[in-house]
Formats: C-alpha cells, sequence, structure tokens
C-alpha cells in the first residue's frame, strides 16, 4: 500500500549517453515498482527516446523487449552512418519500424505524461525545447549525434542532438513546477586516452568521447538543479553498445534501489519492493540475525 503523505509533483530528467541511456529503462522499472508517480520527464538524445516512449505508452516493457532483442549485426556501422546519414543508429528495419508505430501520429501535447524533448539549433548553437507537435520528430532531432545522424528540421529549424547543450535537463523539469526532480546522468565525465593509432573503427570512439568531455562540462552546473541525482555505472559502455541491453538497463534498476530511499524520503511516498531471490539468499547470508 502506497502511503503518500504529501502531493509533491515528481519530475524525471534522462539524459543523454547513446546506448548507456538504456538504463533509463531499469530506472522507470524500479520506480514503477515502488510507485513512485512521475508527473514530467525531459530528455535529451537517448533520454527523450526513452522518455518520449514512456511519456506516450507508460509502457517500459515493450521497449525493454525490443532493445534486449538487439543484436551486434543490428547497429550500423560509423562509416555507414556517416555515409547514409541515418535518422537511427540502428540498420534492422524491424527495430525502426517498432519505433515509429509505437509513436506514430503521436503529438508532444497529447503524452499520457506532460514531456520536452531537449535538441540544439545546428545554426545558432542555442538549446531548443521541443514541447509540442510529431513525438517522433522531436526524438530523432534530440537525437541527431552531429556528423553521425541525420538532422531534423521542425519548425524552420535544423536541430541536432540536444546533448551538445544539455545533457541531463534537470533545469527543464524544476522550470516546469515539479518540486522533486530525479536527475539520470549517464554520462562517461572526461575521458583520457594514450592511444597514439587511430584507425576507422576507434573513429566513433574517439568522437564519443571527445563529446563526453565537453558535455560534462555543461552538465555539472545544470544537475545542481536536481534533488537526486542517479549515475549508473555504465561509463564502461560505448554510445553504440546496444547489444548489452541487458546489463546496461540491470545498472539502472540497482543505482535506483540503492537510491531508493532517498526518493520516498523526498518524494514523501512508500513502497516496499519485493526482493529477487537472489537478493533474498545475500540477506540470508550476509545480513540474517
Amino acid at each position: 500500500m502506497v502511503d503518500k503523505k504529501s502531493d509533491k509533483k515528481i519530475g524525471l530528467a534522462l539524459g543523454g549517453g547513446g546506448a548507456r541511456g538504456l538504463a533509463h529503462i531499469g530506472v522507470i522499472k524500479i520506480l514503477e515498482q515502488a510507485e513512485i508517480p512521475i508527473d514530467f520527464i525531459a530528455g535529451t538524445s537517448m533520454g527523450a527516446l526513452v522518455g518520449g516512449w514512456y511519456a506516450a505508452t507508460k509502457d517500459i516493457r515493450s521497449l525493454e523487449n525490443l532493445f534486449l532483442s538487439i543484436k551486434r549485426k543490428d547497429v550500423a556501422s560509423f562509416p555507414e552512418m556517416i555515409l547514409r546519414k541515418l535518422d537511427y543508429p540502428f540498420k534492422n528495419k524491424a527495430i525502426i519500424d517498432f519505433l515509429n508505430a509505437g509513436l506514430k501520429e503521436k503529438k508532444i501535447e497529447d503524452c499520457q505524461i506532460p514531456f520536452r524533448a531537449i535538441a540544439t539549433d545546428t545554426e545558432t548553437g542555442e538549446e531548443v525545447v521541443l514541447k509540442e507537435g510529431s513525438l517522433i520528430e522531436a526524438i530523432k532531432a534530440s537525437t541527431a549525434l552531429p556528423v553521425i545522424l541525420k538532422p531534423v528540421k521542425i519548425n524552420k529549424k535544423t536541430l541536432a542532438d540536444g546533448g551538445l547543450v544539455n545533457l541531463v535537463p534537470a533545469d527543464i523539469v524544476k522550470e516546469n513546477g515539479m518540486d522533486v526532480v530525479i536527475a539520470v546522468d549517464v554520462s562517461k565525465g572526461w575521458v583520457y586516452s594514450s592511444e597514439n593509432r587511430i584507425s576507422i573503427k576507434k573513429a566513433a570512439s574517439i568522437i564519443s568521447n571527445v563529446i563526453d568531455s565537453l558535455q560534462y562540462q555543461i552538465t555539472k552546473k545544470i544537475l545542481e538543479k536536481a534533488d537526486i541525482v542517479l549515475k549508473p555505472m555504465v561509463s564502461n559502455y560505448d554510445v553504440f553498445d546496444f547489444e548489452h541491453a541487458k546489463d546496461i538497463i540491470f545498472q539502472g534498476e540497482i543505482e535506483t534501489k540503492n537510491h531508493l530511499k532517498e526518493i520516498q524520503q523526498k518524494t514523501g511516498i512508500y513502497k516496499e519492493i519485493p526482493k529477487t531471490i537472489l537478493e533474498k539468499i545475500i540477506d540470508f547470508l550476509f545480513f540474517a540475525e
């Protein structure tokens, strides 16, 4: 039974990070199990895809099942993305069709949970907060990693990945009247490599690391707007490591469980989550009196 003693509005800020953003699925799963209601979502890049899907459908399981089915061969190679300027990093038509069909004809303003997608104006470098119009186009714009994925034109603006200006939009969530802001940061932070030889195969990772480093500096200040910051342990995954979806999603679950008491205290909502068999065994072996 949920004991909600307050009427606090709870918002979720989901950050960008390519495949690392699949951790957002695990975060949402645990929040659902704890019956923590989400009143608002703002997402950047992969956070926009996961957040937009959930805001529109409230069905995180189907999205999880989709990404659990992804194999390495389903993700386009770096040269292929450069040459073809894809909408998504996926070359498997079934995956793209699933995403498009699930969000087809849906508008941002009609989402079950109020939602905002963050993108970057490629001409001015300014932040663009998308709050109306086609949801699928907003997601494509927010995830359009420069050079690699195709930019999107919306309202006469050419838009690209929102992570260039606001990687974890905690400020947007706060500005929209939320009392408790839960931010999920899946960025790598500062990355240093002593690799001297650069191959085409490593080029995507190098570009990704440079962007991660720049985003880290931007993110630190914005995260001050969050009441709770979740940082799943996913820094060892690259932006295109979608074949590791199971492990990445699990890290999102673990991080949320580790902060659940803090989340419950700040939201005033308490619901015990049933423990897994493994958790029960660990409790018995190490914590039983």
